[in-house]
């Protein structure tokens, strides 16, 4: 490459190299399913059992982030870092909020919760 390059172009150049070195084709998934939830993350549909979900952008943010992290407790923190891309106050109650909205979504009509709370750790998404 030559100098000055942008670092979009050698990270595209380093990928190519990468995916050609180990043969692998595999792409960023479109679809992503945990349970009897689906996740469409083109046209970013969201559809639990037969219900399509209306979900507000960071609470699909939110959503992607759990499912994506799927039977792994995640923080306040982590999601502050990853939902919100800066860092935010931890003591601040908007993960909290953000969290009770999507779970209202997520679990209000349906008897097997996903979304659970771990006391003192943070959240996790997993399939009763």
């Amino acid at each position: 490459m030559v100098k000055p390059f942008a670092f979009s172009e050698l990270l595209a150049r380093v990928q190519a190299l990468l995916r050609r070195a180990t043969g692998s084709t595999a792409v960023e998934p479109t679809r992503m399913k945990v349970g009897d939830l689906s996740m469409n993350l083109l046209s970013r549909d969201v559809i639990r059992g037969d219900e399509k979900l209306d979900l507000q952008a960071r609470e699909f943010a939110l959503l992607e982030y759990l499912v994506r992290n799927a039977g792994r407790v995640v923080s306040k923190t982590m999601i502050l870092e990853h939902v919100w891309d800066y860092s935010f106050d931890p003591q601040t109650n908007v993960v909290d909020v953000l969290v009770c909205r999507l779970r209202n979504k997520v679990d209000r009509n349906f008897t097997d919760k996903m979304i659970h709370t771990i006391r003192g750790v943070g959240y996790v998404l997993k399939v009763s």
